[in-house]
């Protein structure tokens, strides 16, 4: 329960941060940050630099927000593409057994054939490296997990009495799950929405790091543990920071 607080307060600090500095126009010191600066590199923590530099010079604390910048924005991307097209999908799948939820069911176990990464590889090989490429990749692997997931806990509810009457009453099926299977079944989306944001951001540090997420100079915590890993042995806070 601690290390879930201290998860949540971390994130939670770091959003503040980065919409303080989107607000103020902070961009201009952003940039300043990841600029390379040589003469000042693997400086060690002080007043002009909290958390020192790296081995290009470039501050250490300024490149962990624009890296959380970059991972935010790919895991709220892939959340947007994932339930804005699995949730509907799993409600139209649950109404009623026919043609169109056997396709929207096997379509979902044809995406979960392929790994994640390797769907990845096939977006980035289409479309190049990028932001927006991340969050394409990772979204289209949450498609499937929030329509299961909004499949299996909505099938029941459609046979419940309230649901029938509803649809004697006239009702299409977009009404009575808008109106009444959306409502009760919404805990259970949220819930699966925070558990993506978290794999999201997961996800896009492991592309990142593997080459094939975020570009550069774009800092991500994903390419900085990459860059790091040959000095963790002068300079380990490199590799913990991110």
């Amino acid at each position: 329960m601690r290390l879930r607080t201290l998860s949540f307060a971390t994130l939670l600090l770091v959003i503040l941060i980065s919409v303080y500095l989107i607000t103020n126009n902070g961009y201009e010191i952003l940039n300043q940050g990841v600029s390379i600066r040589l003469d000042i590199r693997l400086s060690p923590p002080s007043s002009n630099h909290w958390l020192g530099t790296d081995q290009l010079g470039r501050d250490s604390l300024v490149m962990v927000v624009r890296g959380g910048l970059s991972s935010l924005s790919v895991a709220f991307m892939a959340i947007a593409l994932g339930a804005g097209i699995g949730l509907p999908l799993g409600l139209l799948a649950s109404s009623r057994e026919s043609a169109v939820s056997t396709f929207i069911l096997r379509l979902n176990d044809f995406i979960f054939a392929f790994p994640a990464l390797v769907t990845a590889i096939l977006v980035h090989s289409l479309f190049g490296s990028g932001i927006i490429t991340a969050g394409l990749a990772i979204g289209l692997f949450n498609i499937p997990v929030f329509a299961r997931t909004i499949y299996g806990v909505a099938r029941p509810i459609w046979t419940k009495d309230f649901i029938r009457a509803a649809r004697l009453s006239g009702k299409s099926d977009f009404t009575v799950a808008m109106g009444h299977v959306l409502p009760l079944v919404a805990s259970v989306a949220i819930a699966q929405i925070s558990t993506q944001i978290g794999l999201g951001i997961l996800a896009e540090a492991g592309l990142s790091y593997v080459g094939i997420g975020v570009t550069p100079p774009t800092p991500s915590w994903g390419r900085m543990l990459n860059e790091a890993q040959t000095l963790i042995a002068i300079a380990p806070r490199l590799v913990v920071i991110p």
